[in-house]
């Protein structure tokens, strides 16, 4: 008890420390809500004001219409594009930029280009700098609110159909993320965006690379979606912290309320242990080894999640302790909670849209779809015989038939199948040889000149037939068969 107590006066003093510095922001402190010190300008709210950001953004041809919300470190309001008329999202930086090389240079932007395109990845339309007032916008895609705004303030639970698709979408923009080098380390309904059906993550301000060295930035992560390697180490955690933070915003989807509300550091350990239970001392030694002091817990089972969400479907029950894993190491991968048993139907209704594409592109001459592919569609029908057997099979040339194929595919797709074989002939084989008397036939002598005679038909037969009959006729002999007595009505 001792060595814990130590352990929360030196969370107490570290967060005190943290506090003196940080600037406050009463927006997110319901939230949980924390501050990267890294980028952190007490200087930048004065510097950056509404008319300065407007009018450099008139002259680049874009009218602001409104704000959209504000946070730490950025501005964001919806904009108009005066040349298209599109509206896009403006998320403008309170930091002060000395050149466009810096501008280009930041974790934020070089993240997003990376990352671009992708479907579930906010995009990146353009970049603007003012080199007179130091300030950068980023003009980005504009979606309609994020995960918080959808579930506050509602009173019956989403549908589990659009819970799994929210989540699959999430799992595949941080599997993206993950190859692609980067982890975002700020995973939190707030930067979750959805615009109808279609989820997309944002906010790659405190994104890190996944081949950088720890120990990374202690203070990171909003405090309720923080990983267990994020509190009890000095900054030794991986991109596994993300799958915890999304573990967590998928059981405030499904509950409408946050899983771990801790007030601070020592209160989120508490909420985490009261859940999923003290962990081992095997696993603590982990953990430990990166702090200087030595702490121990209070032993406590956990209640579990099921006990939360009684009503949750067991597969999403399943993905979801799996996702919340204490140890990092046995904590399951984006990639691998893509093929999770709960995103199965999701899966299915992927692979026949991606076929059905592949199909329509091939038809269309699109982009893969050659002459391989081409030939397939062609040939199609003949691997299936046993489907168009007994239909009528078109009697058209092969070269004709290919090109008519090709120049016209979506006005074939709705016809019926036709074999694309070659049409069989009609011919007759030859049966055995009969020897046939050739000597008794009679010489056939014609003169002409210069054209044959017409042969009528009158003249060649009875002369032909009588001499060849005769000579069957000698051949033959005659023999004579006793008859058959009926014995008992029978033969």
């Amino acid at each position: 008890m001792m060595h814990y107590s130590n352990w929360l006066i030196g969370v107490k003093n570290r967060a005190s420390i943290r506090n003196a510095c940080k600037t406050p922001d009463t927006e997110w402190s319901n939230r949980g809500h924390v501050l990267d010190m890294q980028n952190n300008n007490p200087q930048a709210n004065r510097k950056t004001s509404e008319l300065a950001v407007s009018t450099h953004l008139c002259q680049r041809g874009y009218k602001v219409i409104k704000r959209i919300g504000e946070g730490t470190f950025s501005v964001v309001m919806k904009t108009q594009s005066l040349k298209d008329g599109k509206f896009y999202a403006c998320k403008t930086m309170k930091q002060t930029i000395n050149s466009l090389e810096q501008a280009n240079n930041l974790r934020e932007v070089q993240a997003m280009k990376r990352l671009s395109p992708h479907t579930n990845i906010i995009q990146l339309h353009e970049l603007i700098f003012d080199k007179e007032t130091g300030t950068l916008s980023l003009i980005c895609e504009l979606m309609e609110m994020n995960i918080y705004e959808f579930i506050q303030g509602r009173q019956t639970p989403l549908p589990d159909t659009t819970v799994r698709l929210y989540m699959y979408q999430l799992c595949k923009s941080l599997a993206h993320m993950h190859r692609c080098g980067i982890f975002h380390r700020d995973v939190k309904p707030e930067n979750i965006l959805i615009k109808q059906d279609v989820l997309k993550l944002g906010d790659f301000g405190s994104c890190r690379s996944v081949y950088s060295k720890p120990p990374h930035t202690e203070y990171i992560s909003t405090r309720w979606y923080r990983a267990p390697e994020c509190l009890l180490t000095d900054g030794y955690y991986s991109l596994k912290m993300d799958i915890w933070s999304a573990g967590c915003v998928f059981f405030e989807i499904i509950s409408l309320n946050p899983l771990f509300p801790g007030t601070n550091e020592l209160d989120q350990v508490s909420k985490i242990h009261d859940v999923l239970g003290t962990p081992d001392r095997s696993l603590l030694q982990k953990f430990k080894q990166s702090r200087a002091m030595r702490f121990d817990f209070p032993p406590k089972r956990g209640s579990g999640i099921s006990r939360l969400i009684p009503n949750c479907p067991a597969p999403a029950l399943s993905l979801l302790y799996q996702m919340l894993a204490y140890d990092p190491d046995e904590r399951i991968t984006a990639e691998a909670a893509l093929h999770h048993t709960y995103f199965r139907e999701i899966r299915l209704a992927e692979k026949r849209a991606e076929t059905l594409l592949r199909t329509v592109g091939t038809v269309d001459g699109g982009e893969g779809g050659g002459t391989r592919n081409s030939l397939d569609q062609i040939w199609r029908p003949v691997r299936h015989g046993r489907q168009v057997r007994g239909r009528h099979a078109r009697q058209t040339p092969l070269m004709s038939h290919n090109i008519k194929h090709t120049a016209e595919p979506l006005m074939r797709r709705n016809l019926p199948h036709y074999a694309a074989e070659l049409p069989k002939l009609n011919m007759v084989a030859p049966g055995p040889q009969i020897p046939y008397p050739v000597s008794t036939l009679p010489a056939l002598t014609i003169t002409h000149r210069g054209t044959l005679p017409a042969i009528t038909s009158k003249k060649c037969h009875p002369r032909l037939a009588k001499p060849r009959d005769e000579s069957h006729r000698s051949a033959l002999k005659t023999y004579y068969m006793p008859p058959l007595d009926r014995k008992r009505g029978g033969y």
